[in-house]
């Protein structure tokens, strides 16, 4: 497994980072297809651009309150 994929998946989970976001930001890391439309969030779509990205930065801007 890839270690950088598992460390900041257990970071954000850690902080307490929205889960649309996580799921995104995986399915982005791991180039996986995007959900269907109807089941697309904000924090879903956010996560999965940086995963696709690999940013490891913008996930605090998702931490829930």
């Amino acid at each position: 497994m890839n270690q950088t994929y598992y460390d900041m998946v257990t970071k954000m989970e850690a902080a307490g980072v929205d889960p649309e976001y996580i799921q995104g930001w995986q399915g982005g890391y791991l180039v996986n297809p995007k959900r269907e439309e109807q089941r697309l969030t904000e924090a879903y779509e956010a996560g999965y651009e940086d995963g696709a990205a690999k940013n490891m930065d913008n996930y605090k801007n998702w931490v829930k309150k």
